[in-house]
This record gives structure tokens, sequence and C-alpha cells, in this order.
């Protein structure tokens, strides 16, 4: 793994415009993004066509794409990417349900039944909706939620990412997971 610094001071160089910076930064950082696209593709339904190599593809072009991007070093830098991959699952969640693409109906490849453990398009997208009601309360512990469910890093990963120490990520979590708890049972009871 490449050292903090190394990736500060080349996000720091991308900030200025190097246009060799970027080229640098994706060797450094593509090992750490590709680990956490595949541990949150094995959470993903069985069916998904999407692969961690693409979810990481597709969260970089969406990094480096937009020159207005702004990194505060490293630990902004994987809170960007960990949106990016989150924002590409919802989307493609959202593409799956809609009438026009077969709606309720689900791809089962017979090989992968007993392998994947899905999580149902509908509570991806609870999930995320209560997520971004927990992002206007409590900023901090939805990027821990983000950085752990949807990128899938450890728990002292996420900590050293959002620079606080594992305990806070750790009281953070609990908070964070009744809160989200609460929130869904309560939109489940107003859906029924």
């Amino acid at each position: 793994m490449p050292l903090i610094s190394d990736v500060t001071q080349i996000i720091e160089a991308v900030q200025k415009g190097d246009p060799k910076a970027a080229q640098e930064l994706l060797p450094l950082v593509y090992d750490e993004l590709r680990k956490l696209a595949a541990a949150k593709m094995t959470r993903e339904a069985a069916g998904q066509t999407l692969q961690p190599t693409a979810l990481v593809h597709e969260a970089w072009l969406r990094l480096v794409g937009d020159q207005d991007k702004q990194w505060e070093g490293r630990s902004h830098f994987f809170a960007a990417a960990a949106e990016a991959m989150r924002r590409i699952l919802i989307d493609k969640a959202r593409r799956r349900r809609a009438v026009r693409h077969g709606g309720e109906q689900q791809r089962v490849d017979i090989e992968e039944i007993d392998l994947a453990c899905p999580i149902p398009d509908d509570q991806l997208l609870a999930v995320d909706e209560a997520l971004d009601k927990l992002a206007s309360e409590h900023p901090r512990q939805a990027e821990l939620v983000k950085l752990r469910y949807f990128v899938g890093m450890t728990m002292q990963e996420a900590a050293q990412v959002l620079g606080i120490s594992a305990d806070t990520a750790k009281d953070d979590s609990a908070h964070a997971r009744a809160w989200l708890f609460r929130e869904m049972t309560k939109s489940n009871q107003q859906n029924t």
C-alpha cells in the first residue's frame, strides 16, 4: 500500500492542475479501490452484472472527470470514492427496478444461488433514503456508514480515512445503526 503522504502529495498536484498527477494517482490507489469494490460487490444481489473492476472504473471516471472536484487529502479522496460507488450502485438499483427494465423481475444465475447474499433493490434504496436523512443530521456518521457499507472498509480503515479514533468510529457506528434502524422502521410502517 502506498504511503499516505505520497497519495496526499499527488492529490495536491492534481488540484494544482498537474496533468501527470492523475496518471500517477490511479496506480497508487487502484488496488485499494479494487479491494473495496470487491468487498462491496460480494454483498450485491445475485445476477449483478457490474463487476468490481467496472465499479472502480466508473467511480474513477466520476472522481477525475469533474474538473471542479477538490479533495482535501487522502481521507477526502476515499470518502469521495465511497460516495461515487454508492451513487453508482443506487443508480443501477433504480434502473433495475424501472418497469421498462423488467420491474420486479429478477435474473437468476443458478450457479450462484447459494453463494450470494443478495440485498434486494428495495432494501438498498431504503438504506440510501435513510442515509441521506442521517447525513443531514449527522454527516460524519453517514460518511462512516458509506465507507463501511458501500465500500466495505473495516472499522479501523474507515476511522483512519475519517481521521477519528477507532473508539469514536465504534460509537458513531452504533448510533448510526440505531438511527437508521429507527428511520427505516418508521418508513416501513408508513408504507404499509
